[in-house]
């Protein structure tokens, strides 16, 4: 068994494990004040948020999740081999699926999870890059996070279709781990994000005809975890193919 197979094995069951863990942490978000609602944009005329216990209750969501994180993780287990990144990549997947379930079905991405868990990736990526001496691997993530934060803010100021503010809070830390993995990386991901939004969208748009969709908001929290997937798995060999 080769190191990289081993990564990819011990990186899958670690997040496998963390991904049944996943509904638990969604039943122990609180819901959000009545005006904190509002902060995600949400037409007045689209159904009431669901409860988080309700998503969490779902029937199958742990092992869905179990099954996701694992896969998710194996991927980048695969393509960073036995190195440091893991330590931060493997415990973020089952937090991003949960993150995503509950935009998915709330259009909501909590403060109160996406804070911590940015903070926490933050002090383990800094503690890394000095320990190991990694500085300038360190200096380009936390500037990729800065510059991911701040796009995602201008197109929240300019109250782009679909973008609320928990999709600014979330491009922190996904410009942290994009941007230690590189700048090839950090542009793969998040132009991937967009794709993987937008092209599913358009298809909807044209199978219903119906251009009152555009006004409505969609969450976009998902397709910037599959974005930046797409880029620590496979963004830096695209970046070199396309500017190489």
């Amino acid at each position: 068994m080769t190191d990289t197979v081993l990564a990819a094995l011990v990186a899958a069951l670690v997040a496998g494990a963390g991904g049944l863990l996943v509904p638990r942490l969604i039943a122990r978000v609180p819901e959000p004040a009545p005006k904190q609602a509002g902060e995600a944009d949400t037409p007045s005329d689209e159904p009431p948020k669901m409860l988080y216990a309700d998503i969490a209750s779902r029937p199958g969501l742990a092992w869905r999740s179990a099954a996701v994180s694992a896969l998710a993780a194996a991927l980048l287990g695969a393509a960073t081999g036995p190195d440091w990144p893991l330590l931060w990549l493997v415990p973020l997947t089952p937090v991003a699926v949960a993150l995503s379930t509950i935009d998915w079905h709330t259009r909501l991405l909590p403060r109160v999870v996406v804070v911590p868990v940015t903070l926490a990736a933050v002090v383990v990526v800094t503690v890394v890059g000095l320990a190991t001496g990694e500085r300038e691997a360190l200096v380009r993530a936390l500037a990729a996070m800065v510059l991911a934060r701040s796009f995602f803010w201008v197109l929240w100021f300019v109250r782009s279709a679909g973008m609320g503010f928990g999709d600014v809070r979330l491009a922190a830390p996904v410009g942290l781990v994009l941007g230690w993995a590189g700048w090839g990386a950090l542009v793969i991901g998040l132009w991937s994000s967009f794709v993987l939004f937008v092209v599913p969208a358009l298809v909807v748009l044209l199978a219903r005809r119906d251009r009152s969709l555009l006004k409505k908001s969609f969450p976009f929290g998902p397709f910037m975890v599959g974005g930046a997937l797409v880029g620590l798995v496979w963004g830096t060999a695209l970046a070199g193919r396309m500017w190489g």
